[in-house]
Parts: structure tokens; sequence; C-alpha cells
């Protein structure tokens, strides 16, 4: 990876961008992707936008989205700790003891989730941590000191965390799910434009807000842009490490390619596309199977409007929704291969209609 982008993907992924405030993140990603478009739009909820070539009739999208899992104050007890409820799926299993920002109108509060040590609880009384039992401590001893330091019921909590690359070949941090999308439909565009390529539609990069809690985000862009075409990208389970039934799950490795899902949502055509662009290419992919949804923004444009020929390129990437999810870094090179090839192989008013 050239050093300005991994530059890049290191300070995109530690910014922090919680569902519903993922407004800085979204500055950085437009300001890196400007160069390599010809213009660019902000919805009233924040999802960003890039279009090259915008006069052309034809529209196709590229996207991901730009959201992370967080938290809320939900509760300051006299004493000052805070309980918390859910901003997307995060998961208490994980949260004793680690370091965590409260957004505040007056910048960043450093707190951490506290837990008893293991000397005073009651091992036959144990039970796995919950929302309802983990708690924030913030050095404070009384709720007005807390709302002294502008805590409130409301508040926002992230993850204090830091991109790190492992073994020389696994990118591990916080919130890949999905900023390496993000990151990767931008090499997308500056690679079309670093390259010269000329398309004949106009093509639609989209990072988008609301994910995490519905596929918001992209539900309200998909109605905006009304495109002919849709390829999503965003992450897929790693099932190869310990606790994964492959016979429910499926069988996908980290290192083995972009995966491409068969499914109600995925257009057959374009889907089928893609694989031939991965055969020709000789790039790398493995198969998923959705039921009936595949739970990405791939099923928000799929079903906009009168209908958008969809699919879903993945990358596999370990230990979802903590602060060490786990990505290959080929598999990330091959994913803006495969988007980039393909969008090559799409033509002007290109018919992906099974029949007429």
């Amino acid at each position: 990876m050239r050093p300005e982008s991994f530059e890049f993907l290191q300070n995109y992924l530690n910014n922090p961008s919680p569902t519903g405030f993922e407004k800085e993140g979204q500055k950085l990603w437009l300001d890196y992707l400007k160069p390599y478009i010809d213009t660019y739009f902000v919805d009233t909820y924040g999802t960003a936008v890039g279009v090259i070539n915008p006069d052309a009739k034809y529209k196709v999208v590229i996207e991901a989205h730009a959201d992370e899992i967080a938290y809320f104050v939900n509760y300051i007890t006299k004493e000052g700790y805070i309980y918390l409820r859910r901003n997307g799926g995060s998961d208490a299993l994980i949260a004793p003891s680690k370091r965590v920002n409260i957004h505040t109108a007056k910048g960043m509060v450093k707190a951490v989730f506290g837990w008893p040590a293991i000397h005073v609880r009651k091992p036959e009384q144990e039970k796995a941590p919950t929302i309802e039992t983990i708690f924030l401590d913030c050095g404070a001893s009384s709720k007005q000191e807390v709302e002294e330091m502008g805590v409130h019921v409301g508040s926002v909590v992230t993850f204090e965390d830091e991109f790190t690359v492992m073994n020389n070949k696994y990118y591990v941090g916080r919130a890949l799910d999905n900023r390496v999308g993000g990151f990767m439909i931008a090499e997308v565009a500056r690679r079309l434009k670093e390259e010269g390529k000329q398309l004949p539609f106009a093509l639609y990069v989209v990072n988008a807000v609301q994910e995490e809690i519905g596929l918001r985000g992209a539900e309200m862009v998909a109605h905006r842009i009304q495109p002919d075409v849709a390829i999503i990208t965003d992450v897929i389970h790693d099932t190869q490490s310990p606790m994964y039934e492959k016979k429910t799950a499926g069988d996908l490795a980290c290192g083995k390619g972009p995966v491409i899902t068969y499914g109600p949502a995925v257009q057959n055509n374009l889907r089928d596309l893609i694989i031939r662009t991965a055969e020709e290419t000789e790039t790398p992919f493995q198969r998923a199977a959705a039921t009936r949804a595949t739970g990405t923004d791939t099923d928000a444009f799929a079903y906009a409007g009168a209908g958008v020929a969809s699919a879903l390129i993945s990358l596999p990437l370990k230990y979802m929704h903590t602060t060490v999810e786990t990505v290959h870094q080929d598999d990330v090179e091959n994913v803006i291969k495969l988007i980039y090839e393909t969008l090559l192989r799409i033509e002007d008013n290109h018919d992906f209609r099974y029949f007429s």
C-alpha cells in the first residue's frame, strides 16, 4: 500500500464515528476523496457522496458504511457511576477493563469500564457481564461532578483504541466494520482518476451513516440517488477461529480473497459479472450464502424505489464488534481490485434484467 493511503487508513480508523455522530469521520473521508471526484454532496444525516461524471443518466453506486457501534449514557448514580444503553450492536461481554472516551461539548472525558476484582467475586454465582451490569467510572465521586465534566444522559461513548498491524499482514483495530469499506471505495475512486479511466456512467461513491442500527443511511441515500446499479462492500465473519460452526456460518477465511454473496437481495446477473471479473483478473474469491437478507446496506439499495440491481462484495474479518477486529491486507487490496475491475466491465445502460 502506498504511504499516503496507509496514513489515511490509520487516521480514518483511529477517528471515532459512532452511529448518529459520524460527522468528523465523514469530513476526513471526503477530504481524502475530493481530488478524485468531480463533485460531492452530504445529506441531512451525514451520508457523504462523491460523484464522478455527474451528468450521465445511468447511475452506478459503490458503497460502504461509516458508523461504528457505541454506547449512550443512560443513567448516572449519585456516587458518580455511569450506566449505558447500546448504540448499535455493542457487546457487553468485552467491556470490563476497557478504556473509553465520553464525547461531550467540553471535549473528551476519559473513563473506564470498571469490574470487581476476581478476589471478591464468588465463582459459583458468577454471571457474564450484561448491559444492565456494566458501568463506567470517570474518576468522579458524585453525579454533580460527572455533570460538571460535561457528561449527561445521551452523551455518546466509544472505546479508546488504536489501529495496529499484526505480523506484517493483518490490520487490527476498532471499527474496521466498516470504515475499512470507506477506505476501499475511496481507493477505487483514486485508481480510476490516477489511471485515467473514463466511465460511461455516473459513479456515486457513497459512505453511508447509521448502518449499525438498521441500514438507515443507505435507505435515505438510495431514494435520493435512484441508482441503476449498486455494489456494496461490508465485512463478513472469518469462520476459522475457535467457536464458529461452519455448518451454519460457512467456511470463510481471511487471506483467501473477497467474499461474493448469494441471496434474494443480490441480483444474479450483477453477481455473475463480478464472479467473471474475478476469474478473468485472477482475483481470489470466496462464496457465501445469505438467508432472507444479507444484513448489510445491500438490502436497502436492492429494494429501493422500483428495485436496484445490487450485489455484495465482503471483506473477511475476525472478531467483529470487538476492539480487535482483524482483516488481511491482501483481502483489502483484492476487494479494491475487484470493485475497480467490475466497474470497467459495466456498460452504459447495462441491462441486468433476467429477461425482457
